[in-house]
């Protein structure tokens, strides 16, 4: 069983968000909250598996309230937005979200992101979610690559660039030849080594860093 918190400032957004989610057998809605001050204190009294997350809310943002509750321990947060590409959602993702969602999406796209986000084994959206922080990565100061980069095998840069791509376990072990298992024990080592969650904050860092750059290819070899 999933349990779910909603956050968004709009009654009719958490209300019909919550009608949806309680029609599946394998979710459960446990608190809903108008502002980020109150999602955090909500998820506080009945910590959730996954938080649905608006950005934009009074009191506190998305962005903080998502900094607050993405501990080792805490929640994954799908954050909730209007438009694919904006710098909200982006902050949002910096700030530990495991991905986003579009507040029109279809019910059976609700699901399948919850699904998602909960088993944190997949990037949501590869190929949205990699244009948006393409976008917005291309926009920050100069790329400096952090020392813990350094830790990474060679093999293990290798498929950090693959997962930068958007590509699957699957995807990255018929393109380097190896079995889907390797490719989820050198993912584990690379979260492990880098101090990230789940794979949406490894696409960043490897933006972030230099390692992709805006535009698909490989950053310049450290």
């Amino acid at each position: 069983m999933t349990r779910i918190v909603i956050a968004d400032d709009h009654h009719v957004v958490r209300t019909g968000f919550a009608a949806l989610l309680g029609t599946q057998s394998d979710f459960t809605v446990v608190g809903t909250a108008r502002d980020g001050a109150e999602a955090v204190r909500v998820c506080a009294l009945e910590p959730p598996d996954v938080v649905l997350m608006d950005v934009r809310m009074p009191v506190m943002d998305g962005i903080e309230a998502t900094r607050r509750l993405t501990s080792p321990d805490g929640p994954r947060v799908l954050i909730l937005t209007t438009f694919d590409l904006d710098a909200y959602v982006y902050e949002a993702l910096r700030a530990g979200a495991s991905g986003f969602l579009l507040k029109d999406a279809t019910a059976e796209r609700l699901f399948d992101a919850v699904r998602v986000v909960a088993d944190g084994q997949a990037l949501l959206a590869p190929t949205v979610t990699r244009r948006l922080i393409s976008e917005f990565a291309a926009t920050r100061h100069q790329p400096r690559r952090p020392p813990s980069l350094a830790a990474l095998t060679p093999r293990e840069t290798e498929v950090l660039r693959h997962i930068a791509e958007g590509l699957s376990n699957s995807e990255v072990a018929l393109r380097l030849h190896i079995t889907e298992e390797t490719v989820k024990t050198h993912v584990s080592r690379i979260l492990l080594k880098l101090g990230l969650r789940d794979r949406t904050q490894a696409v960043v860092t490897a933006y972030e860093s230099g390692l992709v750059v805006p535009g698909g290819g490989p950053g310049p070899q450290p």
